[in-house]
């Protein structure tokens, strides 16, 4: 185990120096730039050149590409070109935020896609099983800013019952206790129902699949022929092996917590990473972007490394070479 973990951190760093030469020439392939953002109608041809030379934009692209990854395997990734706040400054508050949404809908998605994916197996061709299919399919198809939004007319606008932007009420900052609380979790409530749908829809089916392959193994009619209980033969033995193949799309969706959620976090005006990285597209700050897409590089390799390791514990049978 021990070697295989070393192996696969020596490969990850070689695939995160690749992702950023590609992160890095994809960026500043982004036609305009963020001198475009930035300059104004009023500047002479000399102040405009100027910003592209404290920008250092004006050298070629290896030189640049040098600077920034030299700099950025010592933690600094430059400054904001729209805040001129060190990047790392500027993106921090939002980590906490990002990682509370998809802590809440992650979690939340887990327990359901466990449960709806269990009951479905066991209850194989049900009318059950049909509806929850139902369910997965709808989840699948359904584009995220549209449910997003009905969900917003219908609690928002015409119940009134949830607020539909921000993470706090105006009248409640600076506010702490049982009352904070309560509003950020009427201010949650909504976009991690959203972002958890599409989770639930897709994991439910993977559970599906692998307990129905689960429970047709020899062993499992062994455990029921010693006569344990439909609980335990279900969650001890069969549950287990199934949660293999969910194992991955699980930690990748996890990995994913720190490249936010573009879509939720922009419609529910959400202040997350997610929600910083469309603004930063949009005035092409390069250092916000770049950096942000490291994070959710790293985060990802990461993830998808520790899900490596959950495939011995989650079954015995694995062992790495």
């Amino acid at each position: 185990m021990q070697r295989f973990i070393i192996r696969r951190l020596l490969q990850s760093v070689l695939l995160l120096f690749l992702l950023t030469v590609a992160f890095f020439l994809l960026v500043h392939a982004i036609p305009g730039g963020p001198e475009q953002a930035y300059f104004s109608p009023r500047q002479t041809a000399a102040q405009k050149h100027a910003i592209i030379v404290e920008l250092g934009l004006d050298k070629p692209l290896p030189v640049q590409y040098v600077k920034w990854i030299t700099a950025a395997m010592r933690g600094n990734f430059g400054r904001s070109y729209d805040s001129n706040l060190p990047v790392s400054v500027d993106i921090a508050p939002r980590i906490p935020n990002t990682i509370l949404l998809f802590s809440v809908a992650l979690g939340f998605a887990l327990i359901m896609a466990v449960l709806l994916g269990v009951f479905s197996a066991v209850r194989q061709y049900s009318i059950t099983d049909y509806i929850i299919t139902v369910f997965a399919y709808f989840g699948i198809s359904m584009p995220v800013f549209f449910f997003a939004e009905v969900l917003q007319v219908i609690f928002g606008v015409q119940l009134q019952i949830l607020p539909v932007f921000g993470r706090t009420s105006p009248e409640i900052e600076g506010v702490t206790g049982f009352d904070a609380f309560v509003d950020l979790a009427r201010h949650l409530l909504l976009p991690a129902l959203v972002l958890s749908l599409l989770f639930i829809a897709a994991w439910s089916r993977y559970l599906r699949a692998g307990m129905l392959d689960v429970l047709k193994q020899d062993y499992i009619r062994t455990a029921r022929a010693k006569g344990l209980s439909s609980r335990v033969v279900l969650f001890s033995h069969a549950l287990r092996n199934a949660l293999i193949p969910l194992i991955t799309v699980v930690a990748l969706a996890f990995g994913s917590i720190f490249g936010g959620a573009f879509v939720t976090e922009s419609i529910f005006s959400w202040p997350g990473l997610g929600s910083r990285f469309i603004d930063a597209l949009n005035g092409r700050d390069y250092p916000i972007m770049l950096a942000l897409l490291m994070l959710a590089s790293t985060g990802v390799i990461v993830f998808n490394l520790i899900a490596d390791v959950l495939y011995g514990v989650a079954d015995p049978r694995i062992r790495y070479s």
